[in-house]
């Protein structure tokens, strides 16, 4: 009998030491993991650390990590610094291509009156007299809401001619200039402070912070240069002439081929109802169809 006994408690101790413990007690049961690994991402979330970076190229990873978690805060997906670092050494020819695609980007067109900009070039008449020409051009529609000769430079005269156009268009929201005195000026920040408007400079040295309004002055001086002027009031039938071209006959490559007055009014550039009248002036520089409403 004591034979019996000593084999089942044999068999016991077998049993206890080969036995499987409950999943729920230590280590899971089933197929071991490697240590340290995590569920991959989305694909979406590296093209989107890509794109962050490619519009923010100064941007370090932890900089790119936290503007990421902002963003997508509410998807309940984070990155880290690490993350971003490998991807992005990963992926470096998607991110040169992205940085491509983000400079090659034209600027499409916005509702008005968000941004004007504001700036001052100058035009000498046949006796050698320098006048100062004033432009206001709307940036999300490129419209010319003015474009005068003054009779001086004084910083009451620059405002008298942005209250006529706030009173004709509207108030914008932010009014950029450069830092020349007349518009850095009390008087000048005060106006803008009583209409409920910001004001924002450019950086000295920078003028392509203000670029619609320079890009307007490139094509205006390149028709300007080429007509001879004998007086101020010459000057200003000569600017008016040329702002109904800007705004109404010439088409805007920005604005998917319509003029900045189609822009601004919400209206589609073809229409199969529209008659064109031929537009010629400044001895033919200036061409085209005006096509009425």
């Amino acid at each position: 009998m004591w034979i019996f006994s000593l084999l089942s408690v044999g068999l016991g101790l077998l049993a206890a030491r080969f036995s499987f413990r409950p999943a729920h007690f230590g280590r899971r049961v089933g197929k071991p993991t490697r240590k340290g690994t995590r569920r991959a991402k989305p694909p979406w979330v590296v093209h989107e650390g890509l794109r962050i970076k490619a519009l923010m190229p100064e941007a370090g990873c932890r900089t790119v990590a936290y503007v990421f978690n902002r963003r997508f805060a509410e998807r309940g997906v984070s990155v880290g610094k690490s993350f971003v670092s490998d991807k992005l050494r990963k992926h470096h020819l998607e991110l040169l291509r992205l940085r491509r695609e983000t400079r090659r980007r034209k600027p499409g067109a916005s509702m008005p009156n968000k941004v004007w900009g504001l700036d001052l070039t100058g035009k000498c008449d046949g006796t050698g007299r320098c006048h100062v020409i004033l432009a206001i051009v709307d940036h999300g529609t490129r419209a010319n809401l003015r474009l005068v000769a003054l009779a001086d430079k004084r910083t009451l005269t620059l405002v008298r001619e942005l209250i006529g156009a706030v009173v004709r268009y509207g108030r914008p929201r932010l009014v950029r200039t450069d830092n020349e005195a007349v518009f850095t000026s009390r008087l000048f920040t005060m106006v803008l402070w009583l209409l409920g408007t910001e004001h924002q400079t450019t950086d000295p040295g920078c003028p392509w912070q203000n670029g619609r309004v320079e890009r307007f002055f490139g094509t205006l001086k390149d028709k300007l240069d080429c007509l001879a002027v004998d007086s101020l009031t010459a000057l200003n039938g000569a600017l008016g002439q040329f702002r109904l071209w800007y705004n109404h006959v010439r088409p805007h490559q920005a604005l998917a081929g319509r003029t900045p007055a189609e822009v601004w009014a919400g209206k589609p550039g073809t229409s199969p109802f529209r008659q064109g009248l031929w537009f010629e002036a400044w001895e033919g520089l200036l061409q085209g169809y005006y096509l009425r409403r």
